[in-house]
């Protein structure tokens, strides 16, 4: 942990070891001196808090879990359990050996489970483990952003997934993956999303995940590759010296029509698989037979499924189960398992209001391209660039087709919180897009936007990719049950739903906001099936009229391409970093006012000539995910400023002078 100062009524209590704080004792901790980013405070007994889904923990975006509602605020009360009343040791106890933090870490990685040739090349393979990453001040627990080397990639696009070959159709993450939102690579925080479609060639192991958590920015990072016994339910991982010993990111690889195939995904999971890699019910629907038959088979150690557009994850406790046991559990599985051509599946029809070009997600826009990307070709309009990606003539036959198309449900939790991941059967009604490269650090809650061919809404505040046209209701409800959200089951879809927008004002969208976790917005469902081979025989049906409609969206597509090609945009321009740092020289009789942290200037307070006092602040730094302000530590007059809104500065540049 780092060294974070802590007090007891005003005196100094040892770090790393056990204490007792009488009643009416004050804790205090103060800033954290040296190296890390976190330390924690644990009590015995633990604290006496409900249990949310399952867990005590505190998910902060999502405004849920631990003691109430989320993160503490003043004058909040924690009580402590019963246990905690036991009789205080007698002897201090002895503190363990103190980890050495510093500003470059090793961190071992399991291989998998997207790697070479699938997504990436060999050599951007040696470049993943050869590379000291540098962290991005914009990181949090949702994920740590790194600055590194561009990858070359296998592919030249995600086809359908999406323009840049990072993207594929979305699956289940792994906590600690590290995902490449277009170049740039996230290691996904336990606060990270749960389904997504960026490919990811290793996973933090299990052991070395503390050390993601005291990641800063202007760290340095390198990934050391590690392999593990798949047969061994209680194996750790083992170092190894280059990545010639890395094995391969596939396990299996069955011959059948559906060809299912096992891919790595660190300790605890397996990623499955089915067909090519392409948008098709047959392969969801593969995944959805797989996930019950996993599920009858009440294998010991199973923690969770979660089913992708043409995937599962299966997440499970890896001393209880091992991954050999469980590859050959799916290898039986996959045989015996029938086609899936005859399936009928339960589907609901809801009905959603949705308010287009909403403000909101202009809003969002409008962000992106003033402080991640200026340049980017889906700015300063999402809604343009769908249009122009797809060969439409206009923003309103956009429209069109966004309210006459069924969304079909494929997956949920993409992102977060019960988001769904859904698409038009029809592929008439199918837009593709690319994704943002690099990702919106915020979007708003609930906003509704497409990337590749697949439509999600937001659950919830939070990073992404998708190019937004609107905004809907909630689709998570933590603290109430009404009609439409079951007791237990706090989200309001389901797998294989089709969800119809309808068009509704800005403002009358925030009325149903304001009224819909209340129950007082009545949501219309109509109870139905999804019938495998109604859909094919209406494929066959409309096989030329459907041919014709790829084949014109797909020239438009190609003629996106080129354009930023010739325009110099293929490439992401890079993240603003800053360039070389400050070197705090002031002219005499002046003083320079210092950043204590890399990060983003979000405001500008002060002008030239304006007088200022100690402590008043100048600047407001945005760095993992908050707002910082750099205050000033003596009085004066502004002389200078030295820097401006949009720009990185680093710890320990000056950016205002005074007189």
């Amino acid at each position: 942990a780092a060294d974070m100062v802590a007090t007891l009524n005003g005196a100094p209590v040892a770090r790393d070891a056990a204490f007792v704080v009488p009643a009416g004792a004050t804790l205090a901790l103060g800033r954290i001196t040296g190296a890390g980013a976190r330390a924690y405070l644990a009590v015995a007994g633990g604290f006496d808090v409900p249990d949310y889904l399952g867990s005590k923990s505190t998910f902060a975006l999502g405004q849920f879990g631990g003691h109430a509602t989320g993160v503490l605020k003043a004058g909040d009360v924690l009580k402590l359990t019963a246990d905690a009343a036991r009789p205080a040791p007698e002897a201090e106890t002895v503190a363990p050996d103190a980890v050495e933090l510093g500003n470059r870490y090793e961190i071992g990685v399991l291989y998998g489970p997207h790697g070479a040739p699938d997504f990436f090349t060999d050599k951007d393979i040696r470049t993943f483990f050869d590379t000291d990453y540098e962290v991005h001040f914009n990181s949090a627990r949702t994920g740590v952003r790194l600055i590194g080397p561009k990858p070359e990639w296998a592919r030249t696009d995600g086809g359908e997934a999406g323009l840049h070959p990072s993207n594929l159709h979305d699956n289940a993450y792994a906590v600690g993956a590290i995902d490449f939102t277009g170049d740039m690579p996230i290691i996904l925080g336990p606060d990270g999303p749960s389904l997504g479609g960026f490919a990811c060639p290793a996973v933090v192991v299990r052991d070395e995940f503390w050390k993601v958590g005291q990641l800063r920015p202007g760290d340095r990072v390198r990934f050391i590759p590690q392999v593990k016994n798949e047969d061994e339910a209680i194996a750790k991982p083992d170092i190894i010296p280059d990545t010639s010993g890395l094995g391969p990111a596939v396990l299996h690889r069955s011959e059948n029509e559906l060809g299912m195939v096992l891919r790595r995904q660190g300790d605890d999971n397996l990623l499955v698989e089915f067909g090519p890699m392409a948008l098709d019910l047959k392969t969801r629907l593969a995944a959805h037979q797989m996930m019950e038959a996993v599920r009858a088979e009440r294998l010991p150690g199973l923690i969770d499924l979660t089913p992708g557009i043409r995937s599962l994850q299966i997440h499970y406790d890896s001393s209880v189960l091992s991954r050999g046991t469980l590859v050959e559990t799916l290898k039986s599985l996959d045989r015996d398992l029938p086609p899936v051509d005859d399936m009928v599946v339960p589907s609901r029809v809801v009905h959603l209001p949705l308010s287009w070009e909403d403000p909101q997600a202009v809003l969002a826009m409008r962000k992106y391209q003033e402080l991640v990307r200026p340049d980017a070709p889906w700015c300063p309009s999402n809604i343009e660039f769908i249009r122009r990606i797809n060969g439409l003539d206009s923003i309103a036959d956009v429209q069109k087709i966004v309210f006459e198309a069924d969304y079909t449900v494929f997956g949920l939790g993409d992102v977060y919180l019960g988001a769904p991941v859904a698409t038009p059967l029809d592929p008439r009604h199918r837009l593709v897009t690319t994704k943002y490269n690099p990702a919106r650090t915020w979007t708003p809650e609930n906003a509704v936007g497409i990337g590749g061919a697949y439509m999600c809404i937001y659950g919830m505040e939070g990073p992404g990719g998708y190019q937004l046209f609107g905004r809907t209701i909630q689709m998570w409800n933590p603290w109430r049950t009404t009609e439409v959200f079951r007791p237990g089951s706090p989200w309001l879809l389901r797998f294989f739903d089709r969800i119809r927008f309808y068009p509704v004002s800005a403002g009358e969208l925030l009325e149903a906001r304001e009224a819909f976790p209340h129950g007082r917005f009545p949501v219309h469902i109509e109870e139905t099936t999804l019938s495998a081979r109604a859909h094919f025989d209406f494929l066959a049906y409309n096989e030329k009229e459907i041919a014709s409609v790829r084949a014109s969206r797909r020239a438009a597509f190609e003629a996106e391409r080129e354009a930023w090609k010739a325009a110099g945009l293929e490439v992401a321009a890079s993240l603003d970093e800053g360039g070389p740092a400050d070197s705090g020289d002031v002219p005499a009789g002046h003083s320079g006012i210092a950043s204590a942290v890399t990060g983003n200037v979000w405001k500008i307070l002060v002008e030239p000539g304006e007088t200022v006092a100690p402590g008043t602040p100048v600047v407001i730094v945005e760095s993992m995910k908050m707002e910082m302000p750099v205050v000033a530590e003596t009085g004066g007059v502004v002389a200078e400023i030295r820097c401006r809104p949009g720009r990185t500065v680093r710890a320990g540049d000056v950016v205002v002078v005074v007189k």
